[in-house]
């Protein structure tokens, strides 16, 4: 058990550095068994932080061995300085001064993936967010940026690439039959954005016009077998590009762009300056290896750090607490893309689907903590859905407020003002407030407020005046260190319908002009009413279009209203919207039929609204795709009080079946509609809604138990020409019946991608998320599998993960079985693997969620966890909060 108590890092205690560094050259020697790193640092005193005397220069590093110092070309004993696991302190002489430090490190022991490691025969490097100090002592801080030149130097056999940030500027042959190569970045940067590749590496080249007529070289390193996985991230990538210029007027500024994919990784991918790394399953994208949702997640990851050149490099973070600085920017600009290059409509569906279910409960549970947090233990915890999604979502609220026009003006300003400088969140803010002449002065409580706000909003038609009145109630429950919370500003995109759904147009009382017919409300107040003038009939509102604001809404909507508004609101995503929640609402009805043991009927309204939607063939298929799928049992988890695991996944189960026999016609209509699929891949969002709606479609037909359903989901998973309808086969069969259908198909599959490692994931991963009884016997048995290895982050979420997220009937088991699994993997991963240690602990921090003797169960294993001796500060900060 963990003897000293972590220290706790404040945000109310930055401090400005004492020194900064101009200029950083670095000289690596790779060698099998271990590296040394040959630093040179020009330094200065931080003018900013001017004082009496020259403070001590206290470096950043851990897990180094010191090889020598110099300072000023003059070599220090070790009366010189003083050195502690975590940093080297030593004393300056004069305000400006030159200091070398040599280290060396083992990158091949290296399992935590942090710092410069080898991932199979690849040398290659992970410095965010405190990574860079396991390679050389330094300022490991956001706010320290400087130049850096960086030689890498290695056998010539072994590594023939040898890559670093900037331009290549010198190469060439070392005696011995060893290279080298030299790059220049000639942007500051902080060390966290470094960055080191060297191995055999194949490369695809292509090339890129800027908006002002500049080449841009851009290329993409694999492992040889790799290279025909790549084109999909190549045309990602230049489509990215012209969407930054065409949108924000954001121009590539490095003669060459590279990207390498890695197969171990903690993270999906990493925006070091011209240099990203990816993790693999980012990169690889073929039809016959990755499915529909690969080919998505690829193109958008692409973007993501392609759009971090500026909203992260260029401009970067003061401190981790302005972690959302970059990545709510960049994940709201990521997502813009993919819905301009795919269906905006689909695209939001599926992001707020996503955020309900996941960050809404993190919000919900004892690792709550603001877009800007207040403090940390280890910052590798706060890369959360928090900082992520929903500080995109905040990014989102200030682009609806300012219209996309305002939102330009103020990220052209910020970016002005800013480039080259690590900044705050204020400062982003300040500039769209500036640029536009608003005050976000309360807004910017979205920033220091935990949790998830709930509205609530009734409404009150008066024939005789004619008037339409909303009345709107914010409150926000207390999160861990925030009891009290006060009113947000909460963007309410709305409109109202007449009797056959069509929008009527909106003019506020008080207001000379009217407002459209859509408007978005500015809810400030922690009560506060809208009255409509000119409102000829009772209306029905249609709120929260577009999910405008990352709340909870409550409105008294009935069933026939959801089914009105499923079927005629011309918002696309309230059609979903509308239909998500009369699904939530019979499914919550049914539990509790079922919890008091009587006999559950479906509700025939939403059996016809599904039967409506199916036979529409002027719908988006994708958009029919997501209406058809069911409320998840993780979201109908989190909407729940307590949560009864058992009820909630039999119901669900029941209800999928139900409408599957009473929709079987119209299910087999839509087969026949949409055909075959043609004979060439498209992964064009037309194509991809084909498939969607026919494979969700095929989930319900082999519920039916059919022979015609099982020969054609057998026929599909033989015949198929791509990944995504023989993923979506092998899904259907693995959680059916047809025992011997369902082995013979999961051994052919893993005999023909045996070779593919990725897909292997897949195959684990649909394994272990499968419900039917005994999935926890069946993933302790795919442990022993050899395409399983616990030390590749990929491997643990496709199976591990898979289980403890996915899988919840099985996980949840009465008998606390699941729980110890997950809990001894924990244990063992924390030795290895901190970083990935930490983050399987979610389902096991949600334990208040659930039925006292599942708590206690839960709790049990927390315990366990943190008694075990040298547990990470990752792990004690997830563990000790959770049982606070």
């Amino acid at each position: 058990m963990r003897t000293e108590q972590p220290q706790t890092i404040y945000l109310k205690d930055y401090q400005q550095p004492d020194y900064l560094i101009d200029e950083t050259h670095l000289t690596f020697e790779l060698f099998e068994d271990h590296a040394l790193v040959h630093s040179r640092l020009f330094m200065h005193r931080n003018s900013q932080e001017q004082g009496a005397g020259l403070p001590p220069l206290v470096l950043h590093g851990q897990q180094l061995e010191l090889r020598s110092v110099a300072l000023d070309e003059h070599a220090l004993s070790a009366a010189d300085y003083q050195q502690d696991e975590d940093s080297l302190t030593l004393q300056p002489q004069a305000p400006e001064f030159e200091l070398a430090i040599t280290t060396r490190i083992e990158p091949q022991n290296n399992t935590a993936l942090e710092g410069l490691y080898k991932s199979g025969g690849m040398f290659c490097t992970q410095c965010e967010a405190e990574g860079f100090r396991k390679i050389t002592y330094y300022l490991d801080r956001p706010d320290v940026m400087s130049r850096f030149t960086t030689t890498v130097m290695a056998e010539r056999g072994a590594y023939p690439v040898l890559l670093s940030n900037g331009n290549l500027i010198a190469s060439g042959d070392h005696e011995g039959g060893r290279h080298w190569a030299t790059w220049e970045d000639p942007f500051p940067k902080p060390a966290y954005l470094f960055a080191l590749v060297a191995g055999d590496l194949y490369r695809i080249d292509d090339s890129f016009t800027t908006m002002s007529g500049r080449d841009v070289e851009l290329r993409i390193y694999v492992e040889p077998e790799n290279r025909e996985q790549c084109a999909h991230a190549m045309d990602s990538l230049k489509r990215a590009m012209r969407w930054d210029e065409q949108v924000y007027g954001r121009e590539y500024d490095l003669d060459i762009f590279m990207i390498v994919a890695v197969n171990d990784f903690n993270m999906g991918a990493m925006e070091n300056k011209g240099l990203n790394i990816f993790n693999s399953s980012c990169v690889l994208a073929h039809p016959d290896t990755a499915t529909d949702m690969a080919f998505q997640r690829v193109e958008a990851v692409v973007a993501h750090e392609y759009f971090h050149n500026w909203s992260g490099n260029r401009v970067t973070c003061r401190d981790w607490f302005q972690l959302s600085l970059k990545e709510g920017l960049t994940v709201f600009r990521d997502a813009e893309f993919s819905a301009d290059m795919n269906s905006r409509t689909v695209k939001r569906i599926e992001d707020v689907t996503f955020l309900r279910s996941n960050q809404f409960a993190e919000d919900a549970g004892p690792m709550a903590h603001p877009v800007r947090p207040d403090s940390f233990i280890e910052i590798s915890n706060f890369y959360t859905l928090t900082i992520y999604e929903k500080g995109a979502e905040v990014v989102r609220m200030l682009h609806t407020l300012l219209g996309p026009e305002g939102f330009r003006k103020g990220t052209d300003l910020y970016f002005e003002r800013h480039d080259g400088q690590a900044v705050t969140c204020d400062d982003f803010v300040a500039a769209l407030e500036d640029a536009n002449g608003v005050d976000f002065s309360q807004f910017k409580r979205w920033y220091s407020q935990a949790g998830t706000p709930v509205l609530e909003v009734d409404s009150h038609y008066d024939a005789a005046s004619s008037t339409f009145q909303l009345r709107c109630r914010q409150s926000c429950p207390a999160t861990p260190g925030q009891p009290e919370k006060q009113p947000f500003v909460i963007p309410l995109r709305m409109a109202l319908l007449d009797g056959e759904g069509r929008e009527i147009p909106l003019k506020l009382a008080g207001e000379g002009q009217g407002r459209g017919t859509e408007t978005v409300l500015a809810v400030t107040e922690a009560e506060q009413v809208f009255v409509f003038e000119n409102v000829s009939e009772q209306p029905l509102p249609s709120l929260l279009r577009g999910f405008s604001a990352p709340v909870k809404l409550v409105y008294p909507y009935s069933r026939d209203d959801r089914v009105f508004l499923a079927m005629h609101d011309p918002d696309g995503f309230n059609r979903w919207e509308a239909a998500q929640s009369l699904a939530v609402d019979v499914l919550q009805g049914l539990i509790q039929i079922h919890q008091a043991g009587r006999p559950l009927l479906l509700d025939q309204r939403l059996l016809e609204m599904y039967r409506s939607v199916l036979l529409d063939p002027q719908l988006d298929p994708a958009m029919v795709a997501e209406i058809l799928r069911l409320p998840s049992e993780a979201y109908l988890i989190e909407l729940a009080e307590v949560a009864d695991v058992d009820a909630i996944h039999h119901v669900r189960e029941w209800a999928r079946l139900e409408l599957a026999k009473a929709l079987v016609e119209p299910l087999w209509l839509v087969v026949q509609r949409l055909g075959a699929e043609p004979g060439s891949y498209s992964a064009d969002a037309a194509a991809m809604a084909r498939r969607s709606l026919r494979n969700t479609v095929l989930g319900y037909l082999m519920l039916t138990d059919a022979p015609a359903a099982l020969s054609a989901c057998v026929q599909q998973f033989v015949e198929a020409g791509n990944m995504t309808d023989r993923q979506a086969a092998l899904v259907a069969l693995v959680n059916s019946p047809h025992e011997q259908q369902k082995h013979a198909a999961l051994q052919e599959f893993a005999q023909r991608w045996s070779d593919y490692p990725l897909v292997m994931d897949m195959w684990f991963s649909i394994q272990a998320s499968s419900p039917l009884p005994g999935g926890l016997e069946r993933v302790q048995g795919l442990m022993k599998h050899p395409a399983f290895n616990i030390r590749n982050p990929n491997k643990v979420r496709a199976l591990i993960g898979a289980f403890a997220n996915q899988n919840l009937a099985n996980f949840h088991r009465a008998d606390g079985e699941g729980y110890r699994f997950v809990a001894e993997r924990i244990i063992e991963l924390d030795r290895l693997n901190p970083q990935i240690a930490s983050r399987m602990l979610t389902p096991l921090t949600r334990w208040r969620k659930f039925d006292p003797a599942r708590q206690e169960l839960m709790r049990a294993e927390l315990t366990r966890i943190l008694a075990c001796e040298e547990l990470s500060t990752d792990v004690y900060e997830v563990v000790s909060k959770s049982l606070a």
